[in-house]
Order: C-alpha cells, then structure tokens, then sequence
C-alpha cells in the first residue's frame, strides 16, 4: 500500500497565537482563526473544464486518454437498423480523422476506444448484442490498424448472456489495437458479473492480461426517488468496486486489472465506511473471508482522473497513489475536458508523477 501524504496543509496561524486567541477571546473568535483549507498554491489550480496548457510546448501529444467513448458509423447504422437509433452524438465520435486532427490540437497522443453509457446490452436481444459487439470490435481494429499509435479498441461483449461473451472475446483475443475489454458496471441493476456464470468469462480476461475498463449502463439506483444528474454513476461505481472486494472476487482472480471511471465514483470516499461496517459492525458476516486488509484492495483498482475539482485529485493521490491514477476524459472534447495533459500539469508534481498519470500507468495496463 502506497503511505506516502501530500503536501501538508499550512496552518496561517501558529500554536501558541492560536491558543491565546482561543483563552482571550472563546471560540466564536478562534474559530475566524483556524487554518484555511487550502495552500496559496492551490488556491490558483483550476477545475478541469477550465485548464489550459501554459505553452504550445506543453500541449504536445502525451496523454493517454482510458475513458474516451465512441460510435463506429457502421455500429450506428446497425442500431438505426434494429430501429434504435442513437441519438445524436458528438461528430467527432463518429470521424476517426477529425478526432485525430481533435488530439493533435490538444495534447492527446492515444485514445483506447470504448462504447459510452448508452451500450446496448439491455435494449437488444442477445442475439443482436453478438452482431453488434462484432461491428464494434472490428470496427476497433480498423481504427487502430489506420492510426497503429493514436488507437486502441476495448472489446465490447454481448454481456447479456455469459456463453456468447466468451465466444465472442475467444474470436478477437489477440487481434491488433484490441487491449482491453469494457463492460458495464450492472445490467437492469444486476451485478451480473458475480453470478457463477461469469466466471470463466473473468478468468479469460485474466489470463489474457487485458484489463477491464467499466461504465455505467443507464443504470437506476435511486428507483422511484429521481436523483441530481451524475449521482447514479457516482454509486453505481462503488457499489461495483465494494462487491469484487466483499465477495473475494479480487482474491480468486489475483491478475486482474480494473479501471473504474469517474474517479472510481464515490467509492475511494467511502472504502473506510465499507470497511468498518464489514469489519466492526458484522457487515462481513456470510462473506468472503478476505485474504488482505480491506484496504490495501484499493490498490487492486486503477481510477481516471474525472475529480473535476483539483482538491479531489490531491486525495486521490493520497489514498491511492500516482501509479493508480490514468487519463479520463468522458466526451473528450470542450463540453467535458479540453486539454487533458493541463490538467495534470498545474499541480507541478514530480516528474514520475506526471508520467504515470499522463501515459505510464495506460503503458503498463496496455503492455505498449
């Protein structure tokens, strides 16, 4: 586990001043004396929405980009064909020279391809999901095989139905641009991957190394009661990444690699209330003996970098660590994160740091 602590927070007011005040003036007064919550230094870090690279220099192609969605035209055209048509994505999903020319202008040297939350997997019969994974995935190595250093391809799966899933990675294991697999987080609200047919599916993704980079599928947490817009991903998310950890999923299958988007949700804010009640509040009882503390299984998951506010990359970096952080973007372009690599670049961090959020850790996951 990474124990390394950020920068320390500084106190504008010393021990004894702040004592004093406290004797002399109560609390209502010492309380306009506490420390403030952030240094002078991050104070002037922007959100992501609003970083900018500080020269041409630092806005050349570095970052690789793990949560970058697209919408291949023949895949487009095969949903408008089962007459579910996808409504109106963003042109550059669609052109893969546009968006070359879109990452040449801002500072991204790779995207690793992936479907968005509006997969298709509940809305079509099994049998369709098949010839529409297929379309995907060859749609991603033709991509990759046009632009062999800009594109990657995630394997889409028809994950509705365990057996065609594995049939269909079994027919494009080891095919060029093809690195990992996507997946949504639940299927109708059904943590589907933890059923005993999937397992053989998370045992092949294991031995063939890719690892799994997951989105929410339109999921429905709150039921009747309408969450704010974002919510949902936000505990979709933890709910996936506390149920690889409670079921001992993580211990069965000790090589797999996860990538959770939207900076694994709420999840790296809750892990220490997940793991109290697991283990101070009978929580664990009728689970999986666990093999490790529970926390050292946050570093089983790598995260992108969707805090948005740089106060929550700072605790990421805390909790987890720079070698579990990667490039995320979401839509990619202005409505989300223009300039990928700035917003990395304003925290001034370690060199190794920078490397391993910008394009280390995508290497290592990606073995490129």
């Amino acid at each position: 586990m990474n124990d390394s602590k950020g920068p320390p927070r500084r106190s504008t007011l010393g021990r004894r001043a702040f004592m004093k005040a406290g004797a002399g003036a109560g609390l209502s007064a010492a309380a306009t004396l506490l420390p403030t919550t952030a240094t002078p230094a991050e104070t002037e870090l922007q959100p992501w929405w609003s970083a900018k690279p500080s020269s041409a220099k630092a806005n050349r192609p570095v970052a690789i980009d793990l949560h970058a969605h697209w919408v291949p035209p023949a895949y487009q055209k095969a949903m408008a064909d089962l007459g579910k048509p996808i409504g109106n994505p963003f042109p550059l999903e669609l052109d893969v020279d546009a968006r070359k020319k879109w990452m040449d202008e801002h500072g991204v040297q790779m995207h690793v391809l992936t479907l968005n939350g509006g997969m298709p997997w509940q809305i079509v019969t099994p049998e369709q999901g098949v010839t529409l994974a297929q379309i995907v995935n060859d749609a991603g190595v033709e991509a990759h095989t046009k632009y062999p250093d800009r594109f990657l391809a995630s394997i889409e799966l028809p994950i509705r139905d365990a057996g065609m899933a594995m049939t269909e990675l079994n027919r494009v294991a080891g095919k060029p641009g093809l690195r990992a697999v996507h997946l949504p987080d639940s299927i109708e609200n059904r943590d589907y991957l933890f059923q005993p047919e999937f397992e053989p599916l998370l045992a092949r993704i294991e031995g063939l190394g890719y690892p799994i980079l997951f989105h929410n599928l339109n999921s429905d947490l709150f039921g009747r009661r309408p969450a704010e817009a974002g919510l949902d991903n936000t505990f979709a998310h933890a709910q996936l990444a506390s149920k690889f950890i409670s079921t001992g999923t993580l211990d069965k299958f000790p090589k797999l690699e996860i990538v959770l988007p939207h900076a694994g949700g709420a999840f790296p804010y809750v892990a220490g209330r997940l793991e109290h009640f697991r283990d101070h509040m009978g929580g664990g009882a009728n689970r999986a003996q666990l093999q490790h503390p529970f926390k050292s299984y946050l570093r089983r998951f790598h995260v992108d970098y969707l805090t948005y506010h740089p106060e929550g990359l700072r605790f990421l970096l805390d909790l987890m660590g720079s070698d579990r952080i990667v490039v995320g973007t979401d839509s990619f372009n202005a409505r989300d994160i223009e300039y990928p690599s700035a917003v990395v670049d304003q925290f001034k961090l370690p060199a190794v740091d920078r490397d391993r959020i910008l394009k280390g850790n995508a290497m290592r996951l990606f073995h490129l």
